[in-house]
């Protein structure tokens, strides 16, 4: 690999702490590696099955390595503005033993293509090395606190009367998104502690409290299994869009802050993060560890799963055309295995492994009321 040099680790961190801003750092890992923990500063670089089939063997773009929301380092690299370029993985030792069909070579290429006047490097030992010789130059995502740690609401625990749902506050998904329940939603206090700007209320029958204090917008849907939920997904990432362009915070929210709101925002990641259901899932349960969307949810997941994958090409998406982003109507996905008419359930098949089996008591097509 003659266009990329090697960096050691002691070279790296003097570029951070003198000239920060002329380096861009690549984190070539998964979604979810770079959220546990990364070198601060990094952006990451996505090559997941969404994007490689997108591709379809053709060098990728600096579009679709890099996710919408970075379009200001888009432009900062096709305009020569970093004088570095440094990509990393978990721990390559050095440039000849990245594989040709791994994510550090198909961003080398999207670089060769699209970028101009940057020296492209690979980190010695990737951030395993890196975080173990320099922590401080790293961001790690800290510990889950239990249920009955969390205080910020109501420290009462739920042996006294109140719900694991409702104790704590709402968790961060992303840092404009914010997941929560009706309860944490009708705290003022609590929302304005946390910047809460907009509410995306994923319910027929939760009030808006503070209509004309904050930006409200309703998804009103039951929690069960003849709810279509995805006919609302584009809106509904539409509005988080809207909130975070405006530097705002929204909170997502449903009764209790398990299946209506958690499916919207696995939708949201899955869309703007370019990732699989299965990983979009951990990710949210790993901060919110009770989500459990009931199945015909999981299933309409699922399909819109299969609708991103379908849209790596024009003639894919043609020829699996989905209502999943448009009004409701009745269809077939057969790379989904789901059926559904305006009266019958939908009928799928997905991994239990991501189900919370704390709800797994039950029936497939009925979940407790109120979620």
């Amino acid at each position: 690999m003659e266009e990329l040099c090697q960096m050691e680790c002691t070279v790296l961190k003097r570029l951070l702490k003198d000239d920060g801003a002329k380096c861009l750092l690549l984190d070539c890992r998964s979604f979810l590696a770079f959220s546990a923990g990364h070198i601060r500063g990094a952006v990451n670089a996505r090559c997941n099955t969404i994007v490689r089939r997108r591709a379809k063997g053709s060098v990728l773009s600096l579009d679709q390595i890099l996710a919408g929301d970075e379009e200001e380092v888009r432009g900062r690299l096709r305009s020569g503005m970093y004088s570095a370029v440094v990509l990393y993985d978990e721990r390559t030792p050095d440039p000849e033993a990245v594989r040709e069909d791994s994510t550090v070579r198909l961003v080398l290429s999207a670089l060769c293509r699209d970028s101009t006047g940057s020296h492209v490097y690979l980190l010695k030992g990737g951030y395993d090395r890196f975080f173990t010789e320099y922590p401080e130059f790293c961001l790690r995502t800290k510990s889950l606190p239990s249920f009955t740690s969390q205080s910020s609401i109501d420290s009462t625990c739920s042996s006294c009367g109140t719900p694991h749902r409702d104790q704590g506050g709402p968790v961060e998904i992303l840092p404009f998104l914010y997941l929560g329940s009706a309860l944490h939603a009708s705290k003022k206090e609590v929302l304005d502690d946390m910047g809460i700007s907009a509410l995306l209320n994923v319910s027929s029958d939760c009030p808006n409290h503070f209509e004309g204090t904050y930006q409200y917008k309703c998804i009103p849907v039951e929690d069960n299994h003849k709810e279509d939920i995805s006919c609302w997904f584009l809106e509904a990432i539409e509005f988080i869009d809207s909130v975070r362009d405006s530097s705002g915070r929204v909170l997502v929210h449903c009764q209790a802050g398990i299946s209506r709101s958690a499916t919207i925002c696995l939708a949201y990641l899955m869309k703007r993060k370019r990732v699989r259901l299965d990983e979009a899932f951990e990710f949210v349960r790993r901060r919110r560890s009770i989500i459990s969307p009931n199945f015909s949810f999981m299933g309409q997941l699922l399909q819109f799963e299969s609708q991103l994958l379908a849209t790596s090409c024009a003639a894919e998406a043609a020829a699996t055309a989905s209502p999943l982003l448009g009004p409701k109507s009745s269809t077939t996905v057969a790379a989904a295995s789901v059926t559904t008419t305006p009266t019958s359930p939908f009928i799928f098949n997905f991994p239990v492994s991501v189900v919370n089996p704390v709800y797994l008591h039950h029936s497939p097509l009925t979940t407790s009321p109120g979620c």
